[in-house]
């Protein structure tokens, strides 16, 4: 029974720690996907996760306060990708260094503003209304799934039903036959009427509002709070999942639940004390060394839609 209670907490914390990559990671497939490489998930999660806490605080006692702030956050998340939108498909710029410029930005205006509405203080004041875990009746009672899959944030639920509204979007809609025709070759989708712009407009705010999801998720959960390391670089493992995903919502889930489960082993390694025989540099390096084995072993195996990257010039040929 040991090892299914462990299990079981293993499995749960893999669920919780993936939740904010899966939502990232979908908003980096909808925007690959209309070929528009989509750097700034870090940024965006950043915002989403400053967006998130700070209006959440504004909105306390009220117990629907982290709704609104899921929501104030995707909206904030919209508005800030388009910058990005309008340097990469208006202007034609390089969409990597747009995205980086990006990041930067979000980071020191997060840190900022957080300095400015707390008096200085480098993070938020501390949350007393965020998600609570849901404990279902009954099926949170059955070993070791109960406590994985019944016992979760809501929010966790609303990651795999997005997983599940991404890949019918993408591959059951005309939207979704449009926005892929648009990664793959813009200059056809254009002589079949698409409105070219349009399309990859929607996808970097949809990526927009996904990645801001996402960093909500971490802030309105696990920390309570937003500070300048509440992301941590997992805007950039996300980008991973998404490659490791193949450019599929399904595959990208499973790839942010892999990352998930390094971050669950190194809380696992810690609780039980291994520490002291590991140092814990090494342990805190896991996801993140993880992350660049799987990139190196995955080069040249996987292809990213045809016109990822390239900007779309009307007339061009």
């Amino acid at each position: 029974m040991q090892w299914l209670t462990i299990g079981g907490d293993l499995l749960h914390d893999t669920i919780v720690f993936s939740t904010a990559l899966i939502f990232a990671a979908l908003g980096g497939v909808i925007s690959e996907r209309s070929g528009v490489v989509n750097i700034a998930l870090e940024g965006l999660m950043v915002m989403g996760a400053f967006i998130g806490a700070v209006v959440t605080y504004f909105m306390e006692p009220a117990p629907y306060a982290p709704w609104i702030g899921l929501i104030a956050a995707c909206i904030g998340g919209i508005i800030f990708s388009l910058p990005h939108a309008a340097a990469s498909i208006t202007f034609k710029s390089n969409q990597v260094v747009s995205g980086v410029a990006l990041n930067f930005l979000a980071t020191g205006l997060a840190v900022y503003l957080t300095k400015i509405i707390f008096d200085g203080a480098g993070q938020t004041k501390t949350l007393s209304v965020v998600f609570s875990k849901w404990d279902i009746p009954f099926l949170s009672e059955i070993p070791f799934l109960g406590r994985a899959l019944f016992q979760a944030y809501p929010t966790s639920y609303l990651a795999f039903i997005t997983v599940a509204i991404v890949w019918f979007v993408l591959f059951k809609t005309q939207f979704g036959l449009r926005l892929r025709s648009v990664g793959e070759h813009p200059r056809a989708a254009d002589t079949a009427g698409i409105n070219v712009f349009r399309v990859r407009y929607i996808a970097v705010m949809l990526s927009g509002a996904l990645a801001a999801l996402g960093g909500a998720t971490v802030a309105l959960t696990t920390t309570s709070n937003f500070s300048h390391n509440t992301i941590s670089g997992q805007g950039f493992i996300a980008l991973a999942a998404m490659i490791f995903g193949k450019w599929h919502p399904v595959g990208a889930m499973g790839a942010a639940l892999f990352f998930g489960l390094a971050q669950a082993v190194k809380t696992l390694v810690q609780v039980f004390g291994l520490t002291k025989y590991i140092p814990v540099e090494f342990i805190y390096m896991l996801p993140y060394v993880l992350t660049i084995l799987v990139l190196a072993g995955l080069v040249g195996k996987s292809r990213a839609p045809k016109a990822s990257g390239e900007p779309y010039e009307t007339g061009s040929r």
